[in-house]
């Protein structure tokens, strides 16, 4: 077979696989659900500023301390905090900073997990060995111990250090998988003839071998950031992860936890945009996840 053939019925391959994979996730409820949700958190996340002041206050430093954890009245939507402030501007611009350490760890891991796992997988031999081994050191540490401890040591936490921290000790995790799937995919005929064809290494990994093994990790991928969203705010809740100035859910609800009784709002909305942002997470990467599932399709 010549190169430009093999290079056309790999084209003919993935334009197949697409339109699969998007027949399968057209058809799923849970998907459009998720997406719905998603593009309105990124909406908020984009210009949390105007959409809180058509509700009422749209700075969330603006704080009134006689109006200390008022409930929710007109011009303050869900209340205002302990100090005064509005509890719905700083839920809206909390988005923002939630969303981002979700994607950035996510990203960061994938990075990393890209790199490391590929090599490990299509070079073998000592190279997989070492990187497999580091990859068992890190594990080693519980998550959120870990987390704890480095975040501990830390003079100034910022969304992007907490987002750094918690991809070092979840890449392990995506790298591993990675690893698995370029060894599934570098044994496969098509790879073998690119090899024969006498394209590079690079080449063949680059364009054929990651393309074909990334698939099961993206859709993990969705499900994570979720659970990152809910790491940062447990992190922050125990105290160790953002502390104010910086806005996030997680700010809000270890700041709240004193007032539940009294101000039981101060913790509700912050909790339902939380637990509702990492549910349509996990939605979409199972839409994903038995989507790119071939026994999944129907």
């Amino acid at each position: 077979m010549t190169e430009p053939a093999t290079v056309a019925l790999d084209g003919a391959l993935d334009r197949a696989t697409t339109r699969g994979l998007w027949a399968t996730l057209r058809n799923r409820v849970q998907f459009w659900v998720s997406v719905v949700l998603l593009a309105l958190l990124a909406i908020i996340a984009a210009v949390p500023g105007p959409l809180a002041g058509i509700f009422g206050e749209g700075d969330p430093r603006a704080c009134d301390l006689p109006a200390s954890n008022r409930p929710p009245v007109s011009g303050h939507l869900f209340g205002t905090d302990v100090q005064g402030c509005d509890v719905l501007a700083n839920v809206l611009f909390g988005t923002r900073t939630s969303l981002f350490i979700g994607l950035a760890t996510t990203a960061i891991c994938l990075v990393v997990a890209v790199a490391l796992g590929t090599l490990a997988g299509y070079a073998g031999g000592w190279v997989d060995a070492l990187i497999a081994r580091t990859a068992d050191v890190v594990l080693g540490f519980p998550f959120l111990l870990g987390a704890i401890i480095v975040l501990n040591t830390a003079p100034n936490r910022s969304p992007l250090l907490l987002a750094a921290v918690l991809a070092f000790f979840s890449w392990p995790t995506f790298a591993r998988l990675i690893r698995s799937s370029v060894k599934e995919v570098r044994e496969r005929e098509f790879v073998q003839a690119s090899h024969v064809l006498g394209l590079s290494q690079p080449r063949v990994v680059l364009t054929h071998v990651l393309p074909n093994s990334l698939a099961p990790t993206l859709a993990i991928a969705a499900t994570m950031v979720g659970g990152v969203i809910g790491a940062e705010a447990t992190l922050t809740f125990l105290g160790v992860g953002l502390v104010p100035p910086s806005i996030s859910w997680g700010v809000q609800l270890s700041t709240a936890q004193s007032y539940f009784q009294s101000a039981p709002h101060t913790v509700v909305f912050p909790s339902i945009f939380l637990t509702v942002t990492v549910i349509s997470l996990i939605m979409l990467g199972d839409a994903l996840r038995d989507a790119l599932d071939p026994r999944g399709r129907t």
